[in-house]
Parts: C-alpha cells; sequence; structure tokens
C-alpha cells in the first residue's frame, strides 16, 4: 500500500460523547471485526471501561475502505489524561471533533480541540447522536461551525446507534486528512514515535507506535531514545483490532512492536524508538509525566503487602505515569505512597489493584504537593504527604499549585455555580454567554479545593448541566495548616489532612464527630480529638464499655461489692494508660473515614 493512501486520524470529544459507539459503527461498516464477533464498545477492552462506559486506554485500529488504509486512535476524554491524548495527537494527521448534539459543546471540547490545533491537524466537527428525540441538531450545529470558524455544511450528522452518516464520515477522512510524509525518503534509520504501550507476562512491553521515517523488521536492534535502553524486536504488527504480526512496519504507519522488556519504567508515552546502529535524534514534544494527586495505598492485612508491591509493579509497566515508593505507618504498617494524574487516575488504579489483583486495600485522603520554605534554616523544600507537613508556624511561606478551570453551563444556574466557586476559594476571571441559553465562566481555584468534592458539588448545584474542563497552573502563596486526629492523645498519621485556615475550625468538627460516630467503644474512656493551629480545636469523649461485676452477688455485706467495684476501677486505669498507645483502629474505620 502506497503511503499516499494512508489516512491516520484520532476520535476526540468530552466524555460521553459517543467516540466508542461510533467506532463500533466504523469497524462494522469496513468490515474490519467479523459480525459474530462484533459487541459494544469493542475497542474498550477492560472491564472497567465497559462498566463506567469510558475510555480509560486508547485503542488503535487499522481499517480499509475504498482502497485506502484508516488507522483509527480512540482517546480517552478525561482531563487526567491530557499527556497521553496530546501524544496520540502527534501519531496522525487529522482528528474528528464530536459533540453531543443533545449536550452541545462541553468544557473538555476546548481542550482537546486546543491541543490538535497546536499541532496543525485537520478538523472535521462531527454532530453524533442526531437520531435522539433529544438532539438539538440546529442549535448545536451553530456552536460547532462558530467553535471551528467553518460552514454549516462542514459539518457531518452521524449516529453511532443506527450508524447513519457513517460511510459520508469516512469518505469525508479520506478527501480532507492528509497522507502523511515522510520526514526523510532516503533515511535508512528509523524513526517512531510511543503513543501508548501494555504489557504481556510472556512478551514483555508492548509499544504502540506512529512510524514518522524508515522501516522496522522483526530482529532488529532498536533503540529508546529517552530511556537509553536497546532491545531486539521479537515481532511487530498491526491492530484489527487485535494485534495481527506483519513482517515489516513502513513510514506512515501505525502498529506495535513487541520488545520483551520486562523492566518497569523503560517505556514511556512520547518516547522515540530508532535503530541502535544509525540512530536519529528524538522526536520534539516528549515530557515527564507529573503525578498531581497522591495517596497512600496500604494492604488490610499485613499479609498481602508483597503482593501489593507485585501488583503495583505490574500496573507500572503498564502505565508509566504511575508512581510509586514504599513507606510505613504505625497505624496502617508498610504500604506505598503513590501519584496519580488526578482523582480519576486514582480511582481506576485502586479499582484495578481490586478486580485485577483481588486485594483489599486501605486508601487514605488524596493530597497534593506543597512548597515549602522554612523559618528556621530559610530552606524550600516539596512536601507530598500530610504528616510530612510542618506544624503551625514552622514555616515562612507555603505554596500550593493553582488551577485554570472552565465551566460551561445552563445560565440559569449561574447563581448557584459562582456562590460554589466562592466557597471554593476561587477568582473568576471571565463569565461570558455562549450560544443562546448557556455560559462560559473562567476562574483559578486552588488544586485541593477542585479535589474538595468540587466535581460531586457542581454537577448537584446545576442538576448535572454543567461541564468542567482544567489544566494545572503555577504556585501561588496560600493559607493552609496541618490538621491532625488524635486518638487516646495519639495522632492517627492516616487522618492527618492539609486544610484551609479559615475552615480549620469546621473540618475539626467534622473529622471528629464523623470518627466519633463509626470508632468502636473500648474497654476504658477515649478522647477523639482535633489538633490545628497548634491547639485542641475540637473534642468528644467515647465513653468506655461498662460491666456490673457483682451481678452474680445475692445479699452479703456491701462492703465485698465495694470491694469488686474498686477492683475494676484499678484495672480500667491500668488499661487506660496501656490503651494509649495501643489502640485498635479496625480497618473499617479507615476505609469509612477515607470516603468524603
Amino acid at each position: 500500500m502506497k503511503i499516499s493512501n494512508i489516512r491516520n486520524f484520532s476520535v476526540i470529544a468530552h466524555i460521553d460523547h459517543g467516540k466508542s459507539t461510533l467506532s463500533d459503527r466504523m469497524l462494522e461498516l469496513t468490515n474490519t471485526i467479523d459480525e459474530r464477533l462484533m459487541r459494544d464498545q469493542v475497542l474498550d477492552k477492560m472491564e472497567l471501561e465497559q462498566e463506567r462506559g469510558i475510555t480509560i486506554k486508547m485503542q488503535p485500529v487499522r481499517m480499509e475502505h475504498n482502497g485506502y488504509i484508516l488507522n483509527l486512535i480512540d482517546t480517552p476524554g478525561h482531563i487526567d489524561f491530557s499527556y497521553e491524548v496530546s501524544r496520540a495527537l502527534k501519531a496522525v494527521e487529522g482528528s474528528l471533533l464530536l459533540v453531543d448534539s443533545t449536550q452541545g459543546v462541553q468544557a473538555q471540547t476546548f481542550t482537546t480541540l486546543a491541543m490538535a490545533q497546536k499541532f496543525g491537524l485537520t478538523i472535521i466537527p462531527v454532530l453524533t447522536k442526531v437520531d435522539s428525540p433529544l438532539a438539538r441538531i440546529d442549535d448545536t450545529k451553530l456552536e460547532l461551525a462558530a467553535l471551528l470558524n467553518c460552514d454549516l455544511d462542514d459539518v457531518i450528522e452521524v449516529s453511532g446507534k443506527t450508524g447513519q452518516g457513517v460511510d459520508v464520515l469516512l469518505d469525508t477522512v479520506i478527501e480532507k486528512i492528509p497522507a502523511p510524509k515522510e520526514m526523510s525518503v532516503d533515511s535508512k534509520s528509523l524513526s517512531a514515535l510511543v503513543f501508548d504501550f501494555e504489557y504481556s507476562n510472556h512478551q514483555g512491553v508492548i509499544v504502540y507506535v506512529r512510524v514518522f521515517d524508515g522501516s522496522v523488521k522483526k530482529n532488529d536492534t532498536l533503540l529508546f531514545k529517552v530511556a537509553g535502553e536497546k532491545f531486539i524486536t521479537t515481532e511487530i504488527g498491526i491492530f484489527s483490532p487485535d494485534r495481527k504480526p506483519k513482517d515489516e512496519l513502513r513510514a506512515g504507519e501505525i502498529g506495535y512492536i513487541v520488545t520483551g522488556i520486562k523492566k518497569p519504567g523503560i517505556a514511556r508515552v512520547g518516547d522515540t524508538i530508532t535503530q541502535l546502529r544509525d540512530p536519529l535524534n528524538a522526536l520534539s514534544g516528549y515530557e515527564e509525566p507529573r503525578p498531581v494527586v497522591w495517596a497512600s495505598i496500604y494492604p488490610e492485612s499485613q499479609d498481602d503487602f508483597d503482593d501489593l508491591k507485585a501488583a503495583l509493579g505490574k500496573l507500572k509497566l503498564t502505565d508509566s505515569s504511575f508512581t510509586y515508593e514504599e513507606e510505613s505507618s504505625g497505624a496502617l504498617g508498610r504500604g506505598f505512597r503513590c501519584g496519580f494524574l488526578g482523582m480519576l487516575h486514582l480511582e481506576i488504579i485502586t479499582e484495578r489493584l481490586h478486580r485485577e489483583f483481588d486485594l483489599n486495600l486501605v486508601v487514605t485522603s488524596p493530597s497534593i504537593t506543597y512548597r515549602i520554605t522554612y523559618k528556621s534554616n530559610n530552606e524550600t523544600v516539596m512536601v507530598y504527604s500530610p504528616h510530612l507537613f510542618p506544624n503551625d508556624g514552622q514555616a515562612s511561606k507555603i505554596e500550593e499549585p493553582w488551577v485554570t478551570v472552565r465551566i460551561i453551563c445552563p445560565r440559569e444556574y449561574l447563581g448557584p455555580i459562582s456562590q460554589l466557586l466562592y466557597e471554593h476559594e476561587s477568582e473568576t476571571s471571565r463569565t461570558e454567554r455562549f450560544g443562546d441559553d448557556r455560559a462560559e465562566i473562567d476562574a483559578q481555584m486552588p488544586l485541593r479545593e477542585l479535589m474538595r468534592g468540587f466535581f460531586d458539588s457542581l454537577k448537584s448545584v446545576s442538576s448535572g448541566y454543567a461541564s468542567i474542563s482544567y489544566e494545572i497552573g503555577e504556585y501561588r502563596e496560600t493559607d493552609v495548616t496541618r490538621l491532625d486526629v488524635l486518638i487516646a492523645d495519639e495522632p492517627v498519621l492516616a487522618f492527618t489532612r492539609v486544610i484551609s485556615r479559615r475552615r480549620a475550625q469546621e473540618e475539626a468538627e467534622k473529622a471528629v464527630e464523623k470518627l466519633f460516630e463509626i470508632m468502636p467503644r473500648q474497654q476504658f474512656v477515649m478522647k477523639i480529638q482535633g489538633r490545628a493551629l497548634g491547639r485542641i480545636v475540637s473534642s468528644k469523649t467515647v465513653k468506655a464499655f461498662r460491666k456490673d461485676v457483682t451481678q452474680h452477688m445475692y445479699g452479703g455485706d456491701i462492703t465485698r461489692k465495694m470491694k469488686l467495684r474498686e477492683k475494676q476501677k484499678k484495672g480500667k486505669k491500668k488499661m487506660e494508660a496501656f490503651g494509649k498507645s495501643k489502640v485498635s483502629i479496625p480497618h473499617d474505620v479507615f476505609l469509612k473515614m477515607m470516603k468524603n
């Protein structure tokens, strides 16, 4: 197949705008998958993806239509995976911008569109779900045309459910998206971009690549340019949509390379693969994924620690953006401090640990990285764990990351959303009309506040109609403090959090009240306290179990009962003194405390 007959494109859209369903119809129309093997969301191979109806891991597929090869990359729609999406966009020449005709342009649409335009891709506007009785076809067409500055006739109407317009869309892809170009026609070396990878127990790391220059064959000796690791290819091939071995991958093609590498941290999204004997420079744009959210993960039983360590190592082989390091806690034992790209990434990793490796876990409250300057030595350090956060008065300056958020919502919800933004310490920079009945809000807020249930609160106050996207910005000085929760005068590190100073009293009372309700009683009186701002700001007392030690006695001298009660009182005092360092906290208490 000539390079001029290849079309490489991706599908970008907001979550739940019909990417995977439309991909299903393309596969059917091009006869890529046998009809008897067809199912819904065929490109979403993870059980978690099919349950939630979202794309978590991108999936390439090669189709043939009217004598052309069409390489499609189905990308995730969530903001947590924006770096991976950007690498997938670099691997193609065009993109289908999908907008749900029942919802209109959403906040995430702007983010993904900006990335595609930055790479100079050809954008084809597509209106999905046009068969729905709730579709606002004309209004959404106007929004999409205004967004791309194109004619209404350029917007293609399709239905992933019925297949309407899919044949027209494929013909438009062939007509409008340019064919790939070789960087150097005479080059005998290889330049291939890694845009994703997976791990096989038998074959090692399998990288998904777009070949920009040269070609690759089986048994070639290749090099990861950024990682500096060499390997010999044991298999190459294409996605159809399952892996299909091939003799050679040439410039312009998208496929996979089996590396045989079984060490974590070698394969990375954005790295360049080239020939060892005649290496080319790395392709531009590579970045190290930076964790945004941190949380500690402990096994419910310490007997499962080694299993958890092995499971994290296997997940690292399939997800280079996930980081972890070993740590220990007096209350929870040994565990791992883990870094994630966002809250959804954290949720997916913990869910996979439970499902794929059958592990029961304790996950601490998520936190972010703070930049701390200490008074004592004027030293500046990065702190990503709440229990390492300095006590009140020890820091001369505390900085935290802020985010720029974009919210699109119906105009009648502007009031409640503005109040919500104020409660989460945001600064609104712009509010404009968007379309006939919607508004667009641009604001800046601390990442800490975005994680404090902002997504759920936004959906609640807008009846589910608001959408949001965000980008990590710069560090700003902040006024936060450390909140410790003490049980029997001993701080429990798993419950330590960093909170806004102005809400210290409120947050301490809430944490103490919740723990008071779920903490089982002991044989002695036990105090639960919240400590912030250098003092105890909230306290509750859990009463001890009481047993009538004289219930078996009937009649007789009263002094006999008094002796037994005095003996019980002394025993209680001994238990209390011992219990202050030995309070048993059940694992379900940790689990309930971690859930907001």
